[in-house]
């Protein structure tokens, strides 16, 4: 009962800070959403193969959050210049 009850504050801590994306840079975007599904993932895992829900959560959070920060970083820039209804041709 007590994991149920520490699964269910990991998940209501990660919905209440994806709220607050509005004004994060990519990279930070990144690295928070990075963070949710690494925790997600690694307790996943954790909970299938029987092992620590913590350490499982922990590793999956570390991998996440650099994934997602390299990646918010490297996409920073690739967003679609403004279209003003012209074509270029």
């Amino acid at each position: 009962m007590k994991q149920v009850g520490i699964l269910f504050l990991v998940a209501v801590l990660l919905c209440g800070s994806l709220a607050s994306c509005t004004r994060m840079s990519s990279t930070q975007q990144g690295a928070l959403s990075g963070t949710a599904i690494g925790v997600g993932a690694g307790l996943g895992i954790s909970a299938l193969t029987g092992g620590e829900y913590i350490v499982g959560a922990l590793l999956g959070g570390g991998i996440g959050i650099v994934a997602g920060a390299i990646y918010g970083y490297a996409s920073r820039n690739t967003s679609p210049a403004p279209s003003n209804g012209q074509s270029e041709w």
